[in-house]
């Protein structure tokens, strides 16, 4: 008999063109050897150009699919990406209370074309999220928004400032774990217009990680490389920010 494979819960907005969102999330946790479920927050009409629309579910249906994966098939990690309102951030929140799994938080607020998914009062929900992430994951906008390392220190949650946005010929993501040494990783920058979706699939390869028991720091290593093997293998589609070749990675 074969083992089972981790049960990973998205939680996460739908992107139109593949890239990104829970499309993204599913072929991360399928590549890597885990089994995806999803709850979707909201449904875009985007491609590589940009987000062209947003329509969000409602916050009931929201929870009714979270509900319908946990009480049925159980699940070993998750991960929360864009959640489109605060009362779907809420709900959100308030089902994963007593989750007792492990949450990576991707707290989305501006897609990579720069349309903006995330308003002021969905940010402010934002705090109860971090609280109960095993793991935030903001990149450098975001980092700036949520108020800067100092603030993240003293919310004392563990947090992965991504460095994908800084300048500069090498890409620098530190681990910041309350009590805990920082730990860096620093990669030459993969030069290359394919990045769409790089935040959704790092999370969700954290999440399957964590989801097979990996310590934290181990599961963020394994995930950022799995995200650059994806950039390395883009298959070069849209006109724009393109997708990454999830598919390709062995």
């Amino acid at each position: 008999m074969t083992s089972r494979p981790p049960r990973i819960l998205a939680i996460a907005g739908s992107d139109s063109s593949g890239g990104a969102g829970v499309q993204a999330d599913i072929k991360t946790i399928t590549m890597l050897g885990g089994y995806a479920m999803t709850a979707i927050t909201a449904l875009t009409a985007q491609n590589t150009h940009g987000v062209r629309g947003v329509a969000p579910c409602s916050p009931d249906f929201v929870a009714a699919q979270i509900d319908a994966c946990v009480e049925d098939i159980g699940v070993e990690a998750v991960k929360i990406g864009m959640l489109g309102s605060a009362d779907i951030a809420e709900v959100v929140a308030d089902r994963l209370e007593d989750c007792g799994a492990p949450i990576v938080f991707d707290p989305v607020m501006v897609a990579t074309s720069g349309a903006v998914l995330a308003d002021a009062a969905t940010v402010e929900v934002f705090e109860w999220l971090m609280e109960l992430g095993t793991l935030t994951t903001p990149n450098v906008p975001e980092l700036a928004a949520l108020g800067g390392p100092s603030a993240m220190v003293a919310r004392g949650v563990a947090y992965l400032a991504k460095g994908g946005d800084a300048d500069g010929p090498m890409v620098e993501d530190r681990l910041v774990r309350p009590g805990m040494p920082d730990e860096v990783w620093s990669d030459a920058r993969i030069v290359t217009r394919h990045t769409h979706g790089t935040g959704c699939t790092l999370s969700s390869a954290i999440a399957f990680h964590l989801a097979r028991g990996l310590p934290l720091d181990k599961a963020v290593g394994a995930a950022r490389t799995f995200v650059r093997e994806a950039m390395k293998r883009a298959p070069g589609f849209g006109g724009g920010n393109g997708p990454l070749g999830h598919q390709a990675v062995r």
